[in-house]
């Protein structure tokens, strides 16, 4: 199944190359096979995660497949890691979403900005799909490509996905950025977007604020973003878990004030539940580590056909 797959992906990538030109060799090159998958990601993304039946193992990392009886680090987005990969929750939850939002073959075109896990992790994207990786300045991610989200070096609709983590908020002109990404996934194509939501409304930082590798936050986002997304010709949806989406409609709120950085009643009172969709039931929550559920938000941003 999988040969089949590479093969028909070899034919279209001809064609595409050929469309592309120099763009095409430079941004995805023209090695279509980097060598074996590495140990630690054995499946490929459209392999569907091992029937909880078939197994005694609690949770599952749906990155690399890595099974357990739980994730270490605890109920937190950012500390809930993997043993095998070392992805934290909001790993799992983009790469979910990704999953469960895009059609999926080994000819996507895909890049992912400044992305968290390492070497192992980046190479099996690229055995998958035409992958590349991106960084504004080289300096805290080793990407394949330094691009300005305000103002991307490539061309129109030349892109089927981009994975943007984390990066937004690092952006000092959301506009501009948001434009320049329409601008370069192709119809139908998808920009999976995640941003920290901390709060309801947008707003800048109050105090100067910089995250682990020293980049300035310049904005700190909120529920507003999905009106935003749409004004510049998205068709944006809010993924989210059905824990967070039942507290959201039944008025509920079964956090209390929540861990620190959060501002768990305002984002509630702030959540708009028509742009709220579940890609998560309660069941694949639990088996992902998914909790607590106001921490897992991420954007799918779909570019209209036609």
């Amino acid at each position: 199944m999988i040969q089949n797959l590479r093969a028909r992906a070899r034919r279209i990538a001809s064609r595409g190359y050929r469309r592309l030109g120099q763009w095409g060799d430079r941004v995805f090159g023209v090695e279509l096979d980097p060598g074996p998958t590495p140990v630690r990601f054995t499946a490929p993304p459209w392999e569907p995660l091992p029937d909880p039946a078939s197994t005694d193992a609690r949770v599952v990392c749906n990155i690399c497949r890595w099974t357990g009886d739980g994730f270490e680090g605890g109920q937190h987005c950012e500390l809930s890691q993997c043993p095998g990969c070392g992805s934290n929750g909001r790993d799992r939850f983009l790469h979910w979403s990704f999953t469960q939002r895009t059609p999926l073959h080994p000819a996507l075109r895909i890049i992912e900005c400044s992305p968290r896990l390492g070497a192992e992790y980046r190479a099996a994207m690229a055995t998958w799909f035409f992958y590349r990786t991106s960084d504004y300045d080289l300096r805290a991610h080793q990407g394949n490509l330094q691009l300005d989200l305000q103002a991307i070096d490539l061309p129109d609709a030349s892109l089927d996905v981009m994975l943007c983590a984390h990066v937004l908020e690092h952006v000092p002109d959301t506009d501009k950025a948001l434009a320049e990404l329409r601008r370069v996934i192709a119809p139908g194509g998808h920009l999976i977007l995640q941003v920290p939501v901390l709060q309801s409304r947008t707003a800048p930082p109050t105090q100067p604020e910089f995250h682990a590798d020293h980049t300035p936050v310049f904005w700190r986002f909120g529920f507003d973003l999905t009106a935003q997304l749409r004004n510049h010709g998205f068709q944006a949806e809010l993924l989210c878990t059905e824990e967070l989406h039942h507290a959201v409609v039944a008025g509920t709120n079964p956090w209390g004030t929540g861990a620190a950085e959060f501002d768990v009643p305002g984002m509630l009172a702030g959540a708009v539940a028509a742009d709220l969709v579940v890609v998560a039931d309660r069941g694949q929550t639990d088996r992902l580590g998914l909790q607590p559920g106001y921490m897992y938000l991420t954007w799918d941003c779909a570019v209209p056909r036609g």
